[in-house]
């Protein structure tokens, strides 16, 4: 690397600092915009540099836009990260209180450690040192910060559509996702890099019946909850046929490489026949099945006034996370056709289609991995399918490389702990996050320096 300091001290204290403003924005009636203001002020004390050196754009009340002039021409890179989190149950025990920003043992605690609050910082971290060490990258590094991706918000919407009205195509764009993670798969062992290089397609559908109110000690043989009740129950697991993406593929490929034994036969085997793929993941069940088919989840349900009167509506809310390859109005067709009720309203609430899949054979992922190499040595990547939604999906439509990837250690437990208990990150995780960034940024090429 070319002269760059080591990362300042106090990283842990800063992302303390962060999450004990409760940036909740599905409780933005309760709090208000002031946590959210708070957090814009906290940034430009924590890295003043950055503010300094960087032109900002605020986009919607909640989008900030860094840019970052680099030496050269060429399109640039933007990375992404958000700093709204989701609320916390108040029935949940903690270990430290939620939104108190304790440091202990190593380890920052608190919601948004590591959903996206550790992400975010690591990458202020990395621009900040460079900024101390008089860097210039070769090309515009964009700096893309939501406040509302937990609530699908249009911060991040709004940003890509004032770049691409400008005319601004961004070379590579990396957002959260994936992690670097022990044993990837059950029986593979070591660590990988998970790099998201498509994400599903996310759709919320409103189903609703109507049928005669009365007294409920004489009810008709089917009820609007019945019906409504009947029609949840008919979209199973199985109501989207299983199928293997591209990158399914290429992970499997990826992952037999550092399997031993019986298990790397198996791993090539599934890696070159999509078809059987499908099968044997549905069949596991949970996240391999999810990886590849369309998942239905029935989320809330409503109806009824009293416990002793017949309503005469009801309504249930289902998710779906659709799998690439397939499209909203393709999903929705077969929703209805499986409940098979004409009486049941199928209504689509909100729709995004699932991403197209970003490449692995190109610079952009060839930077990535280099940039790995330097922060988590003998780590490969592996590139996988994102079964939840990022802010990049606002991208993936005209960049031609968006790949969605959080460089920080997550175990099993830390990653089970994301929108739920005990949300925590090491701060040697942190520390190497940094690192992943600053390379990332100083490895950057001006368009001609790149191989064609």
């Amino acid at each position: 690397m070319a002269g760059v300091t080591a990362p300042r001290p106090g990283i842990a204290e800063r992302l303390s600092q962060m999450i004990r403003l409760p940036t909740v924005s599905a409780e933005l009636g309760e709090r208000g915009l002031e946590p959210f203001e708070s957090f814009v002020a906290l940034i430009a004390e924590q890295y003043p540099l950055l503010h300094e050196s960087l032109a900002l754009e605020r986009h919607t009340e909640f989008g900030l836009l860094f840019r970052w002039t680099g030496t050269g021409a060429g399109d640039p890179l933007v990375l992404m990260a958000h700093y709204d989190v989701v609320p916390v149950d108040e029935s949940d025990e903690w270990t430290h209180p939620p939104f108190a920003g304790v440091i202990a043992d190593g380890v920052v605690h608190g919601r948004g450690a590591l959903d996206d609050k550790g992400p975010l910082i690591v990458v202020l971290e990395a621009v900040e040192n460079l900024l101390a060490a008089g860097f210039t990258p070769a090309r515009d590094v964009y700096l893309s910060l939501g406040g509302n991706e937990e609530t699908f918000g249009d911060a991040a919407e709004e940003i890509a559509r004032v770049l691409r009205e400008r005319g601004i195509t961004p070379w590579l764009v990396v957002d959260e996702g994936g992690a670097v993670v022990d044993a990837p798969l059950p029986f593979v062992p070591g660590r990988a890099a998970m790099i998201g290089v498509g994400e599903k397609g996310v759709m919320t559908v409103r189903l609703s019946a109507r049928g005669d109110g009365g007294h409920a000690s004489a009810p008709p043989t089917l009820t609007a909850v019945r019906r409504i009740a009947r029609a949840v129950d008919r979209l199973g697991p199985r109501t989207f046929r299983p199928r293997a993406s591209k990158a399914i593929g290429r992970m499997l490929t990826q992952l037999a490489a550092q399997t031993p034994g019986p298990a790397r036969h198996l791993l090539r085997l599934l890696g070159s026949a999509p078809l059987l793929t499908g099968q044997v993941f549905a069949a596991l069940g949970g996240e391999p099945a999810a990886l590849v088919r369309t998942t239905v989840a029935a989320t809330m349900q409503t109806g009824g006034t009293a416990a002793n009167v017949l309503p005469s509506a009801a309504s249930a809310t289902v998710n779906l996370r659709i799998a690439l390859g397939e499209t909203a109005q393709q999903t929705v067709l077969r929703v209805r056709r499986r409940i098979r009720d004409p009486l049941v309203s199928v209504t689509v609430v909100e729709a995004s289609e699932p991403s197209p899949e970003s490449p692995t054979d190109n610079d952009q992922f060839a930077l990535l991995a280099e940039a790995l190499a330097v922060s988590h040595p003998g780590v490969a990547p592996v590139p996988y399918v994102m079964m939840a939604a990022t802010d990049s999906r606002h991208f993936h439509r005209f960049a031609p490389a968006v790949y969605r990837f959080a460089p920080l250690d997550m175990s099993n437990a830390q990653r089970a702990s994301i929108h739920g208990v005990d949300e925590n990150v090491e701060i040697a995780a942190l520390e190497r996050g940094e690192l992943f960034h600053r390379t990332l940024i100083e490895s950057l090429t001006a368009p001609e320096q790149e191989q064609r």
